[in-house]
């Protein structure tokens, strides 16, 4: 017997409406959480700070004093800014160098699975596990003019080495520890890299009497574009709000000469009470950063297109 139309059971229809808008409720609770703490954490402290950057506050008054754009103002003839912009522009740039070189050489000594690579991994990230703050003493006890190493040149009757207390040579170490405690980050994120390029294309490279150094310009440092991007952007963001190492490593000195911008930013607002002038700071430095980032990360985007085309 064959079923008609008029003979055919009936078609349930599901509830589509209502299950949309469950999914829907489901998705919501799910993003809740983030969605909260990343307002309380980066929103609400912003909007905070750009208020803040148009008042005249100590940070103890009941009232902040509404000034408009006063402190943007005394920012273009503040001359510690501007030396601290130039030594914050010397450690951001000189760092990522530092920092993508010897993330990315030691990622390609280190690569490949092995019982004796897996432990140079532990070791070269270790750094980064310390607190700025205690790599800043630890390397402040080795350099200092009392330290480990100045101690053991003056007893063989050498001249004591003024890491730390001049300008140029504090400038020069504030980097060096910089980039040697930061460094592991960069090897594990171009090891991940690494991992992504295809070995067919390598082995190919090979066959065809590609060396070493070809294989590596040729095939993998293309490859590697995604990942030299995120480093050097992760690395640029980080170093430009410096300031915990420059506190226990250097304390500004000697004269103020190694003050970056985000050290200004916090002498400002809690040494001299100035919370709104240090407001006004952070937010110029946030907008730089974000400026650069950009720049930066559409150069890399343009740069791997041209590679790859």
């Amino acid at each position: 017997m064959t079923l008609t139309r008029e003979h055919a059971p009936p078609v349930v229809k599901a509830p589509v409406q209502k299950r949309r808008n469950h999914d829907g409720w489901a998705n919501t609770l799910m993003v809740a959480p983030a969605t909260v703490l990343y307002t309380v954490m980066l929103i609400v402290p912003v909007g905070l700070a750009l208020y803040l950057s148009l008042t005249d506050w100590d940070g103890f008054s009941a009232n902040p004093a509404f000034v408009g754009a006063a402190n943007y103002l005394d920012l273009m003839d503040d001359p510690e800014l501007r030396r601290a912009s130039l030594v914050t522009l010397l450690v951001a740039v000189a760092g990522t160098a530092g920092l993508n070189l010897l993330g990315l050489g030691f990622a390609l000594l280190v690569n490949g699975a092995s019982r004796a690579n897996t432990f140079f991994r532990i070791v070269l990230f270790y750094p980064h596990v310390l607190s700025a703050l205690v790599v800043g003493f630890l390397w402040s006890a080795i350099l200092g003019t009392g330290g480990a190493v100045n101690n053991l040149v003056t007893t063989w009757g050498g001249e004591v080495i003024p890491f730390l207390s001049d300008p140029t040579w504090a400038t020069v170490t504030m980097i060096a520890v910089l980039v040697w405690a930061g460094f592991g980050v960069n090897v594990v994120l171009y090891l991940a890299g690494l991992q992504a390029v295809p070995h067919s294309l390598i082995e190919a490279a090979r066959i065809d009497g590609a060396t070493r150094w070809q294989v590596f310009r040729n095939v993998t440092l293309p490859a590697l574009g995604p990942s030299v991007t995120v480093n050097i952007v992760l690395s640029l963001v980080t170093l430009l709000k410096t300031y915990d190492l420059v506190v226990s490593l250097t304390a500004g000195g000697p004269a103020g000469q190694t003050q970056t911008v985000a050290y200004l930013i916090l002498w400002n607002s809690f040494h001299d009470a100035r919370l709104g002038f240090g407001s006004a700071q952070s937010v110029l430095l946030m907008l730089v950063t974000g400026a650069l980032a950009f720049v930066v990360t559409k150069l890399r985007r343009r740069g791997e297109l041209a590679v790859h085309q």
